[in-house]
């Protein structure tokens, strides 16, 4: 028996191939258009021109890194490492800290060009500069400070 194939199942099969297609084309559109809708809501957000953001967490981490600084390498003197050594890591773990720190609130704090260096037998001269920076604004900001261990 041989089978014979009639041009409506030919038909059919190119109808079903087009219905496909054009479903396809209907989804990619749809999340297109889902796309662009999302980033739309995106734009929508208010800008505060008038932030401050930027310029208060300025002051309040300049004031804070060689007080943390300075307390983390006593720490890390007194619990029996070297000067330079306790120096180095106390000022990378304040950059650790203010980068987490930052993410949280949405800013970016950043120490760039960290440098430790021993100046006498009791002080370590700390310098880098503080980067800090939002969706908005960018400051910089040279740091420089001495910390006298025993």
């Amino acid at each position: 028996m041989m089978l014979l194939r009639s041009d409506s199942t030919d038909e059919d099969r190119d109808a079903g191939q087009m219905l496909l297609a054009t479903g396809v084309v209907l989804l990619m559109s749809l999340l297109s258009m889902a796309i662009f809708g999302v980033k739309v809501a995106g734009l929508t957000m208010p800008y505060d021109t008038a932030s401050d953001g930027v310029l208060v967490t300025s002051l309040e981490t300049v004031e804070a890194i060689p007080e943390l600084t300075d307390a983390r390498t006593q720490l890390w003197i007194n619990g029996g490492l070297d000067p330079l050594d306790a120096g180095e890591t106390a000022f990378q773990s304040v950059h650790d800290d203010l980068l987490h720190h930052g993410e949280l609130r949405g800013i970016e704090i950043k120490l760039i060009d960290m440098q430790v260096n021993e100046t006498s037998a009791t002080t370590l001269h700390f310098t880098g500069e503080l980067g800090i920076s939002d969706g908005s604004a960018m400051l910089t900001i040279p740091l420089s400070f001495d910390v006298i261990h025993a």
